[in-house]
């Protein structure tokens, strides 16, 4: 039997984040998924602020960047005529503290290649066409049962295999929530002849409900949404009816039922969900993928550091830290949703969500700082800055000019802020370095 300290099922972008944590760190690892290739759609296209952050510590922010661009302004068809309108993403600068403010458009299929590429560089491979079937868990470990026979062991396993995800089923435990539109939507990759693909192009009011093509960035495909009920004749044919526009290739299509659900609990002894496994999102807003993505990051660490000796408490925040968030989350997606608005603003950016009531976080305020925040990025006294640092995913104790210490946790948030100089946290080693200035917001 194969041993291992975790095995993760489904190669997403959340079980590759998860895997990408935990390579860096050198724990060993199973990384399963029951599909024989990659994904290759666009479905999850909208990269957070926070999740570019996190992007950035992993090192692949320059691939991403490099991948995508910034959402297009709307152009809404009425008729013979048309009106350019707002971006559902932000046009912000960088600042000191905020690196990355602006939401980054990559087609899923590309963000998952380019952690995919990363995972490799880093001597570890993705099992494509290897499906769970069946484990069994005791307070030692969970013994897992793969399509093709081979039995694995393993400290612990984290279902990140989607909504349909075989491990939340096997725990027994149930997607609770709504469908928030009656009828399915149609998502498609398409190439549409004589399109301007500088505008996200809208026909707000044709027969069937609203038909959407956005320009999919570094590739010559658009995406196509409408709701599913129109395609009476092929995704061609409805278009050009619909837009006057002539399609000149499907390249990937998909329905989905736009919903919001999520499960009562994260984990089950040594067995957690992340992801899509644990809550659905309806696109509106671009929380699905990141909440995913932020999910396999928060438990990342705690793996690693219980895989090295660490307490196996650590692993009871995660449920604590991450269960309200998709919560919040999914509240604000089905309002997005429903009144189909474009303003996003800071509610979806991720950047503002916290830890403060976490049994992880203490000590004092510092300006606008407590302990549970996203830790902003700072200028250090070798002038390099501080988001550098976390790409060591290492806990790191940050001493300001304002005097206090801040201890910051691996994911880049902020453990504990007071005078107490600390060696270690959860276990690990401390990296302590020095701030030539910092905001405090």
């Amino acid at each position: 039997m194969y041993e291992t300290n975790v095995l993760i099922v489904g190669a997403g972008p959340t079980g590759l984040t998860l895997a990408l944590d935990l390579a860096r760190r050198g724990t060993r690892f199973r990384l399963i998924e029951a599909a024989n290739t990659p994904f290759e759609g666009s479905r999850g296209k909208g990269i957070q602020p926070r999740s570019l952050e996190i992007f950035d510590s992993l090192g692949v922010i320059d691939a991403i960047l490099a991948a995508g661009a910034p959402y297009p302004k709307f152009r809404t068809h009425l008729g013979p005529f048309s009106l350019r309108a707002g971006s559902l993403g932000s046009a912000k600068q960088p600042t000191e503290s905020v690196p990355y403010p602006n939401l980054w458009m990559v087609p899923q299929a590309r963000t998952e290649a380019i952690l995919r590429e990363r995972l490799q560089t880093l001597g570890n491979d993705i099992e494509f066409g290897n499906r769970l079937t069946t484990f069994v868990q005791n307070e030692h470990g969970v013994e897992a049962t793969m399509s093709t026979g081979e039995m694995v062991r393993a400290d612990f396993m984290v279902g990140a295999d989607g909504g349909h995800s075989a491990v939340r089923k096997t725990l027994g435990l149930r997607l609770e929530g709504e469908a928030i539109d009656e009828k399915p939507t149609l998502l498609a990759d398409v190439e549409v002849e004589g399109l301007d693909r500088r505008d996200w192009h809208v026909w707000p009011f044709v027969k069937g409900g609203p038909v959407g093509l956005c320009p999919l960035p570094n590739t010559s495909l658009f995406q196509l949404t409408c709701k599913a009920n129109t395609v009476e004749a092929g995704i061609e044919t409805t278009v050009q009816r619909l837009t006057g526009y002539r399609v000149q290739r499907v390249a990937w299509q998909s329905i989905y039922k736009p919903s919001v659900r999520m499960v009562n609990r994260y984990r089950v002894g040594r067995v957690f969900l992340a992801g899509d496994a644990a809550h659905v999102h309806p696109p509106a807003g671009g929380q699905g993928l990141n909440t995913g993505v932020q999910d396999a990051y928060n438990l990342g660490w705690k793996l690693g550091h219980v895989a090295c000796g660490g307490p196996d408490s650590l692993l009871d925040s995660y449920e604590i830290e991450r269960l309200p968030i998709p919560s919040a989350m999914l509240g604000l997606s089905k309002k997005l949703h429903q009144t189909r608005s474009i303003k996003r603003g800071d509610a979806t950016n991720q950047l503002a969500l916290n830890y403060r009531t976490s049994p992880l976080s203490s000590g004092l305020a510092l300006g606008n700082l407590h302990a549970g925040d996203r830790m902003p990025d700072a200028s250090l006294a070798d002038g390099s800055k501080l988001f550098h640092h976390f790409r060591r995913g290492c806990a790191t104790e940050l001493v300001p000019p304002e005097g206090p210490r801040i201890l910051i946790r691996p994911d880049g948030y902020i453990a504990y802020i007071g005078s107490a100089h600390l060696t270690e946290y959860a276990g690990a080693p401390i990296c302590q370095i020095h701030a030539a200035r910092m905001a405090l917001s």
